[in-house]
């Protein structure tokens, strides 16, 4: 491709260079190191002037770190004269907070979507899919799970759920029939698993024959490998938008769905000027 440049941060490494093995591309030359005073320093090895520039870095590990690295590459690019610079962005930081504290973007910004690849691996990976229900561990995540059965042709459920305070769950109740069907959760994100070994129990307690998990990013802190281990499910399944090496050494449960030809396919259509909205409904081969 003519004038693209591709740099990894150095947060997900892994997945930008499996983006750029896709884009047939080499990765860009950028050094990043920290001064004596833990200040981040950024040096772009190569000439970016007049390139459309495309930057892969995750919100995962040393969050407000890599957060950092990302926007002093951001700015090393620009002030080296590169025509455009796009950050890809797998697994979007400080998304947990409160909705009233979030600002609103005043650049153009493409929300990518793992529906597509989610709903691959099910029907490759689960004999019994078209008996299966989709479940909710929440009721904020009904548009997702409903969209996802919608897909399939089957039925959806969702566990209501009052907390008292973050990271803590109290009572839950399940809307919906599970009774000797394969029970898949999906959620957005899961951290401590807390909610989703909760509502994994639940499902068994309410006569699932089985019990998946697919969450979008797999952060899995503290307590969260002990639980998954503990708790029945047949596979708990995340993106690689967080890297889960070392995690999957002590989990055997952990499953990847690699999403890095999503990443592929929306640079190079941002950067041909074509639609990305082809990617909520397709899977890029």
């Amino acid at each position: 491709m003519p004038n693209i440049v591709l740099f990894s941060g150095s947060s997900h490494h892994d997945l930008s260079q499996k983006v750029a093995d896709r884009l047939g591309l080499e990765l860009g030359k950028v050094i990043t190191k920290k001064f004596s005073n833990q200040e981040t320093c950024v040096e772009i090895g190569e000439s970016v002037r007049g390139e459309d520039v495309y930057i892969i870095q995750s919100g995962c590990g040393e969050i407000n770190d890599n957060l950092m690295e990302l926007l002093i590459m951001i700015n090393a690019c620009k002030i080296a004269s590169s025509s455009r610079v796009t950050a890809v962005i797998p697994c979007f930081p400080y998304a947990r907070q409160d909705k009233k504290d979030k600002g609103f973007f005043d650049i153009a910004v493409d929300n990518l979507y793992a529906e597509p690849a989610v709903l691959q691996w099910i029907r490759e990976n689960i004999p019994e899919w078209k008996n299966c229900i989709i479940v909710s561990p929440d009721a904020g995540g009904a548009k997702r799970v409903t969209s996802i059965a919608d897909r399939l042709n089957v039925e959806f459920a969702l566990i209501h759920k009052e907390r008292k305070k973050a990271n803590e769950v109290d009572r839950m109740v399940l809307v919906g029939d599970v009774k000797d069907r394969v029970a898949i959760l999906v959620d957005d994100m899961a951290d401590t698993c807390g909610t989703i070994c909760h509502a994994a129990d639940k499902l068994i307690d309410a006569g699932a024959t089985k019990v998946y998990a697919i969450l979008t990013h797999g952060i899995f802190s503290g307590p969260a490998i002990s639980r998954i281990n503990n708790a029945p499910f047949e596979a708990v399944v995340v993106t690689n938008t967080i890297p889960q090496e070392e995690k999957m050494k002590s989990c055997e449960k952990i499953q990847v769905i690699d999403i890095s030809m999503i990443l592929a396919e929306a640079i190079r259509r941002t950067h041909n000027g074509e639609s990305v909205s082809y990617l909520f409904s397709h899977v890029p081969l």
